[in-house]
């Protein structure tokens, strides 16, 4: 309900109308078969819309609708490791952890400890400080390590990065460190491999 004695009138092609009672704004409104929605009730004096009401709360929950549509819902993915686990276990359950970081979610990693495990807990830090030191380059731990009888556990979440072009830079990085990593390598096979003179 509009309480206001004089109201400023925008019509439905948002024109300015100018100042005027409510009851005028009203009747302009009935003319059209429209109708008089206040817009901002705070201004001096209030602004008034004419317009189809019934057709702008629809629209307005098609907008909503679809900005839901589009928003990407992030989720927690747990991968559960064990002390012992072995080379191939590790590789295989580290390409879910990194698939599911690069789509964006949230990682739970999750160190079961069972029996006698439990006598030795460093077993498990050194599984998740390697779980962590592997995911470096695209996640971060999130809070800190929670410890418990049964498992130890930390969650690692995505790290925001600068768009393609940093995902290039740093892929090219990679591939040079690699390269020179194999070349200081050879490098030093042929110095062995050489006889030395006394």
């Amino acid at each position: 309900m509009i309480r206001a004695p004089e109201i400023r009138v925008i019509d439905e092609d948002k024109n300015q109308l100018g100042i005027m009672t409510v009851p005028q704004a009203l009747a302009l409104a009935r003319e059209k078969g429209l109708d008089l929605v206040e817009i901002a009730p705070q201004a001096s004096p209030p602004v008034c819309r004419i317009m189809d009401y019934g057709k702008f709360l629809y629209e307005l929950h098609k907008k909503e609708h679809e900005a839901k549509k589009h928003q990407k819902q992030v989720q927690i993915k747990e991968i559960k490791f064990r002390p012992k686990i072995s080379i191939h276990d590790y590789n295989f359950k580290m390409k879910h952890v990194r698939r599911f970081i690069e789509e964006g979610n949230k990682v739970k990693i999750t160190i079961m400890i069972r029996g006698r495990e439990r006598a030795h807990p460093e077993m498990a830090q050194q599984i998740m400080d390697r779980i962590l030191a592997d995911v470096s380059d695209i996640a971060r731990q999130d809070g800190e390590v929670k410890t418990h009888d049964w498992a130890s556990t930390a969650l690692i979440v995505p790290i925001k990065t600068g768009g393609k072009d940093a995902k290039t830079k740093n892929q090219q990085s990679s591939q040079k460190e690699v390269q020179d990593n194999s070349q200081q390598k050879s490098a030093a096979q042929k110095s062995q491999q050489e006889p030395h003179s006394d």
